[in-house]
């Protein structure tokens, strides 16, 4: 094994390892904002607004991300001319703008699902407690449910942001260089396989066990009243 390859370039891999972290925080951050009204239209009694929301986290969640990927980026060709017309070609053009469109989508629905399930979990006795106070039902969810929430989902949402990292892997069959995307076009110059895949896989490691010792401190302090 010739690991001189992976020190000559390192810096291409940490420069992808870059790309990748960028992905995944700008899908982070979109997703929970389409995650959180979601959840809520979920859980509504009104067909009008939990029945768009059932079908959008039933779609992303029972389909594969590639293929979401594909549809995206490939399949807006299709509709070049009415994207057009919307001014919006010009985005659906970018690989950037559908890898991170893609994985916003897919971890929105996953996020939003965690956040009806954690608001589902949290006591009734807490909220009769709340309304016993004299409490608003937007007091009660901003003061009660919705921390209470956070402290129960933060947990699953760690596992989901670990996996959305790891899923920005498949942006680089839609030609973004991520570390996934670097690491091939090295490979297919070098052939070293074997030696660049292993220090891929490291820096994949790595991030994951700073994601995960992240996660832990903030559920520590979650949950620091407990202690």
């Amino acid at each position: 094994m010739e690991f001189s390859v992976v020190w000559d370039n390192l810096p291409k891999l940490l420069q992808g390892a870059q790309l990748t972290l960028e992905i995944t925080l700008l899908s982070l951050m979109i997703g929970l904002v389409i995650a959180v009204p979601v959840a809520l239209m979920r859980r509504s009694k009104n067909p009008l607004l939990w029945m768009p929301a059932y079908g959008y986290i039933l779609y992303f969640r029972g389909t594969p991300l590639l293929i979401q990927l594909f549809l995206i980026y490939y399949g807006s060709g299709q509709f070049r001319p009415e994207l057009s017309d919307l001014g919006l070609w010009g985005l659906f053009r970018e690989a950037y703008f559908c890898g991170v469109l893609a994985l916003t989508l897919n971890t929105g629905a996953y996020t939003a699902e965690i956040f009806r399930g954690a608001i589902q979990a949290v006591p009734a006795g807490d909220v009769e407690a709340a309304k016993a106070c004299g409490m608003g039902r937007i007091l009660i969810f901003r003061r009660i449910i919705l921390p209470k929430a956070i402290r129960l989902a933060w947990p699953m949402y760690g596992n989901e942001v670990v996996f959305l990292m790891q899923a920005t892997s498949l942006v680089s069959v839609i030609t973004l260089l991520d570390l996934t995307g670097i690491a091939g076009r090295i490979i297919s110059k070098t052939f070293a396989v074997y030696e660049i895949y292993i220090m891929t896989a490291l820096l994949y490691l790595a991030i994951t066990y700073a994601i995960v010792f992240l996660f832990k401190r903030i559920e520590k302090r979650l949950n620091r009243h407990l202690a």
